[in-house]
């Protein structure tokens, strides 16, 4: 998502700087540098890009009921869409050697800034993007906390966010590929 967002990004400045479509062809008219920060939402896995604002888990829980739990079920255990909320052993990461393992937020996922990036991006189904930056910090406080990788009493917010460290994360690799000719 982030490649994309700095590809998209990066067109948006080409054609803002570019006066062809507006002044050559009569077409468009010139990007303002604030409707490009509007399409800068994403947040990568260090916090870069997570916004102002709050949550805790009690005020996340309200928020998954009234607009999560209809698809993704009670506690986010299961419902018509994807389940949340699971955890396997330390030890254990059978996703290769079994792709029928469900994968969670507990289970799984490397990075609980994207959690923040995905949901805040891509939900709720019925309107992508309409949560605030609160809603979502309490929603990912919510879902961590029933993942247990939080406790209770947690806060999110952009300073802790990105320090929380996920069960799987030492399993991903990060891509440090530079691209050329000694790509591996």
């Amino acid at each position: 998502m982030t490649r994309y967002c700095l590809v998209l990004g990066l067109a948006l400045q080409i054609i803002a700087s570019s006066n062809a479509l507006a002044e050559g062809y009569g077409l468009g008219r010139l990007v303002e540098a604030a409707e490009i920060a509007a399409w800068d939402t994403d947040v990568r896995p260090d916090g870069l890009g997570l916004p102002a604002g709050q949550g805790s888990v009690q005020y996340g829980e309200r928020v998954y009921n009234n607009k999560c739990q209809s698809c993704h079920g009670e506690g986010g255990k299961g419902g018509s869409f994807d389940v949340l909320v699971g955890r396997l052993p330390d030890d254990e990461f059978p996703f290769a050697r079994e792709p029928a393992t469900v994968k969670t937020i507990g289970n799984y996922w490397p990075y609980a800034s994207t959690v923040f990036d995905y949901i805040n991006r891509a939900m709720p189904l019925n309107a992508p993007g309409s949560l605030s930056a609160s809603e979502v910090y309490a929603l990912v406080a919510y879902l961590l906390y029933q993942n247990d990788i939080v406790p209770e009493s947690a806060v999110l917010s952009a300073d802790n966010l990105p320090k929380i460290m996920m069960p799987s994360s030492h399993r991903f690799v990060p891509d440090d590929r530079r691209g050329g000719a000694h790509v591996r």
